[in-house]
Formats: structure tokens, sequence, C-alpha cells
């Protein structure tokens, strides 16, 4: 398995410091970075997998380097974890906005920090639909991308591509939205868990009467089961 290599971007040596102890502690490779400068030399020396920005930095602050990596083609889908002391939504938001994938508020948590990583780390890299899969009469062609129920093609977006091809892998089985998120999507910046929703009901009508397969589990998530169909 790949080590995960993250770039650290902190001024305070102290913190700097322990965030690399930790992310050593659990596996991960840290480098560290007090400025942008050192950091850019850091990243075009070798593209990290994560980065953990500081806001508030001497010379170019965090938000302006998010805004600079996320416009060079190199950076762009490298995920960015934005540290700060901030914690007001207006913060929150113009973090978001410059391209974070994530807001962590300091104080924080060594075990929340890991989670986030993970998370975005799960995030870079969505599984793909490469084989063939049937359920019931709805069968889905990862090679050729394409999609029939009773023999019959059908036309799917590409998300709603994806969100089928996890859902006909792992069917019978009930998911959060969290669980689709990390698993279909990828490396987006700041995607609601709401979104979900939006894709299962286009999903739903695109499959037209196969479309009550996609079941809701009140409270939980969703599944897909063939049994929908008999049970009707």
């Amino acid at each position: 398995m790949k080590i995960a290599r993250v770039l650290v971007v902190e001024d305070e040596p102290g913190i700097a410091e322990l965030i690399g102890v930790n992310l050593r502690h659990h596996g991960m490779l840290a480098v560290l970075a007090s400025d942008g400068e050192a950091a850019q030399k850091e990243i075009d020396e070798v593209l990290p997998d994560v980065i953990l920005l500081d806001w508030m930095l001497p010379g170019q602050s965090g938000l302006v380097l998010a805004r600079r990596w996320r416009n060079d083609p190199r950076t762009k889908t490298t995920p960015i974890l934005m540290l700060t002391a901030r914690g007001d939504e207006p913060d929150k938001v113009a973090g978001l906005d410059a391209g974070a994938d994530d807001y962590i508020t300091k104080p924080f948590s060594t075990q929340e920090l890991l989670a986030r990583i993970r998370a975005v780390l799960r995030r870079r890299a969505p599984e793909q639909a490469s084989d063939l899969v049937q359920l019931g009469q709805l069968q889905l062609d990862g090679a050729t991308h394409r999609v029939s129920f009773c023999d019959q093609p059908i036309k799917l977006g590409p998300t709603e591509f994806k969100l089928l091809n996890y859902l006909m892998h792992h069917a019978e089985r009930v998911h959060s939205r969290s669980q689709l998120l990390d698993r279909v999507w990828g490396d987006h910046v700041f995607i609601e868990e709401r979104t979900v929703d939006v894709h299962v009901k286009r999903l739903r009508e695109a499959l037209g009467e196969a479309g009550v397969m996609v079941e809701t589990v009140r409270g939980v998530g969703y599944r897909l089961t063939a049994a929908a169909l008999t049970n009707r």
C-alpha cells in the first residue's frame, strides 16, 4: 500500500512538529514547510497526496496559496485541508471558496485530523466501473458505459452511472450518504451530503420502472435491491 505523503504548511514549529510526529506514528510521511515559498519547493520536488495548510502564514496567506494551487493543473486535484483558529462561518466559507476540501478549527484532536485526512484520501480514488454486473434484469457494463433494464438501454449521466455502479457492486447493503460520498464522488471540493439525495432522485427517474430498486432506508441511507420489483 502506498504511504500517504502529507505536506504540513505551518509556521508554528511546535504545532508543525506535533502534527508531523502523529502522522508518522500512523504510517504517513510528513513533510514540513513554514511558509508558502518552502511549501512550493516541496511541491515542485514531489507532489504530496494531501496538503495541511495553515490560514495565517508569513508572506502569503493560506487562502492565497490555496487559490494558487487550485489554479495550477499540477496541484488542482490535490486535497487541501485548511488549519485555522478562525471558527466563524464566513471564515469557513472563505476557506472552502478558496479551494480547500475541508476545514479544521484549532485546537483539534489527533483523531479528528487523521479521520479528515483519510476521508479526503478515499475521495481521491472513487470506485471505477470496469466490469459487467447484473442484478435481476438490470445490467451495467463498465467497459462500454452501458446500462440496460429488460434489454432496453438506459441513459445515465456520469455521476448517476458511478452511483449505480457502486450500488450494484454492493447490492442489498445499506449505504449512508457519507459512505456514498467517499466511494462515488471522489476528489470534490466541499460536497454536501444532501447532494447524494439529488443524484439518487435523478438515478431513479432515469431508471424508470427499475427506479424502485433504489430504496430509501429512513434515517440511514440507500440500498439497491432486486426484491423491490417482486414486492410491488
